[in-house]
């Protein structure tokens, strides 16, 4: 057998008995088929079509272009071209034969690793060894993993647990401190996989890529990413609209309004991410688990309507925050803009529109077919800049809104009463048993002192009274453990 095609089957492994002389092989198609094929297998390959393109790397096909460990290489450290433009003098020194040999082992070395056509060849998208490819992303990726939870988390702590009352605002930012934690946590899941396949990620980006646990992680990101964009949304109208009232000394709005608004939202965010799954998520699957800007027609549309309906989203707010502008007076502006939850959301939607930019002019230009943008320039935005928002929120929050200064007063008191509280609690329950413990111990000593008594005095004296009053003050000793609430 010279030629075998077996694409578009059920494959789960290809035997190597037998087909070492194979010079095409074709196996598109087999999306079971995950595994590795060594290269000793089929010495005389010429042209493979591959399920994946991580198969590739085991064939030379790399990122970056292979380096042929040739017997030129270690003597001479320098590449063909220059041993040419050398003196032929050189070479004339040795033997004909060894040159002859030495000839032969290069052309069998450039035959080896420089005649196999393999497809779908690797790529930034396709690593071979780093699912992240430089240090400069991973340590991007990890610094913002680590600010996004924690910071996140602080805000939605001192949002939920401080207040006593939980405006329509406050529910807003600590809701979108939630959702800016799940991308945070859908970011550590890569930089995970890149730590656990740190060298040889071709030997599980099969296996990752079209796996569960990448599935959830992109239908985690893209829920986070439209979710923050829709809160923004509606509390940039929330902002609006209290606004307007209080300018005409109404009431606020409605808390239980807002509550619907936010589930609305929330269904609606997990329908935009659910799509993929819906449609199979065989096209356009890549290791980063999010819908690629080019390739497939269909994750092109996907990554283009999402695009479109952020924009949308980021008009609304503008309009919104416009018409705010314009229909108060100055002296009501003044005394508006001096809420700090209007000027936090404004603050807000600034920095969400302008992160935003870099990956709405890249959706356009792929729609466009403009080739200029490379895809490492694609992949550090996929990487960095879509997850960068969940960063910088909470930190806006936390340096320039005041009440983030009052929450976080009000949980350290909190935290500081119930640890009193509770110390408390354990030492009145301590006091109670060592007075009991106290009380019995007098009166048996009374009653003792009593019983002594009585062989000196007649039999008609009574033990009550001296008993008794000792045995009051014990039970009055004892409300002075009690803690005063």
């Amino acid at each position: 057998l010279l030629c075998r095609d077996v694409s578009s089957n059920l494959l789960s492994s290809f035997p190597v008995a037998g087909l070492r002389g194979l010079t095409h092989l074709k196996l598109t198609g087999n999306r079971a088929l995950q595994s590795l094929i060594s290269s000793e297998s089929f010495p005389e390959l010429k042209v493979m079509e591959m399920p994946y393109a991580y198969q590739c790397c085991a064939f030379g096909a790399c990122e970056s272009h292979y380096k042929i460990p040739s017997q030129w290489n270690k003597e001479e450290n320098s590449s063909s071209e220059d041993l040419l433009r050398k003196d032929p003098g050189l070479l004339q020194i040795q033997d004909e034969r060894d040159f002859e040999d030495f000839f032969l082992d290069f052309e069998e070395d450039l035959k080896a690793h420089h005649s196999v056509q393999c497809s779908p060849s690797p790529g930034p998208f396709k690593p071979c060894e780093h699912l992240f490819g430089s240090w400069l992303i991973r340590i991007g990726v990890w610094a913002i993993v680590a600010l996004t939870v924690v910071c996140n988390a602080l805000v939605s702590a001192t949002v939920f647990r401080a207040p006593l009352y939980l405006s329509s605002i406050k529910l807003l930012i600590g809701l979108m401190a939630l959702v800016n934690a799940s991308m945070g946590l859908a970011s550590g899941v890569l930089a995970g996989v890149d730590a656990s396949t740190f060298g040889s990620f071709a030997r599980y980006g099969a296996q990752w890529e079209s796996g569960a646990g990448c599935r959830a992680t992109g239908l985690l990101s893209i829920f986070a990413s439209e979710a923050s964009v829709f809160l923004l949304t509606l509390a940039a109208l929330e902002r609006a609209f209290s606004a307007r009232r209080a300018a005409k000394f109404q009431t606020s709005s409605c808390l239980g309004a807002v509550k619907v608004a936010v589930a609305f939202c929330l269904l609606l965010a997990m329908s935009v991410a659910a799509v993929p799954l819906l449609a199979g998520g065989q096209d356009g699957l890549s290791p980063l688990c999010l819908p690629l800007p080019f390739g497939e027609p269909s994750a092109m549309g996907y990554m283009v309507a999402l695009v479109l309906l952020n924009s949308l989203c980021f008009l609304v707010m503008t309009l919104a925050y416009t018409k705010l502008y314009c229909s108060l007076e100055k002296g009501e502006l003044d005394s508006i803009w001096e809420c700090s939850m209007v000027k936090h959301v404004a603050l807000l939607l600034f920095t969400n529109c302008i992160l935003y930019c870099p990956v709405a002019f890249l959706s356009f230009s792929s729609l466009l077919n403009l080739t200029f943008i490379s895809p490492e320039v694609v992949k550090s935005i996929l990487l960095v800049i879509v997850p960068l928002p969940a960063c910088l929120n909470p930190l806006l929050y936390m340096f320039f809104n005041p009440h983030f200064k009052e929450d976080l007063g009000s949980l350290q008191k909190q935290t500081l009463l119930w640890r009193r509280s509770k110390h408390a609690s354990l030492i009145s329950v301590n006091s109670e048993d060592i007075e009991k413990q106290s009380c019995d111990s007098t009166q048996a000593l009374v009653t003792f002192a009593g019983a002594g008594i009585s062989y000196d005095r007649p039999a008609s004296s009574s033990l009550v009274p001296p008993a008794r009053p000792v045995t009051e003050g014990c039970k009055l000793s004892s409300v002075a453990f009690v803690p005063c609430r």
